[in-house]
């Protein structure tokens, strides 16, 4: 299958409730997942083994529900390579200092 991908994940929480809280779940469950991802402005992007982020995913989206969001607007993007890894220094390495 395919080697190490990245995910990005959006999660939009329809409720109403204030929704940052309830974001900070799904962030929470990516943090304890053990993952490597980053956290940015609009969307976290997850770098790992498919299947796993797919999970990790899963299990985020269910932390929203559960912290009390009515619904949720979810949007992934996957980024796969046949026959390589993806990875956060050919994509970031030239915008960071020693990574």
């Amino acid at each position: 299958m395919m080697k190490q991908v990245h995910v990005a994940l959006q999660i939009v929480p329809i409720t109403n409730q204030p929704v940052y809280p309830i974001i900070d779940k799904a962030i929470e469950v990516i943090q304890q997942s053990g993952v490597d991802f980053e956290v940015g402005a609009m969307e976290t992007v997850m770098q790992g083994d498919y299947d796993e982020l797919m999970a990790v995913a899963k299990r985020a989206q269910q932390a929203c529900l559960d912290a009390g969001a009515d619904e949720l607007v979810v949007t992934m993007k996957v980024h796969c390579k046949r026959d390589a890894a993806v990875t956060w220094q050919e994509k970031l390495g030239k915008y960071r200092d020693n990574d």
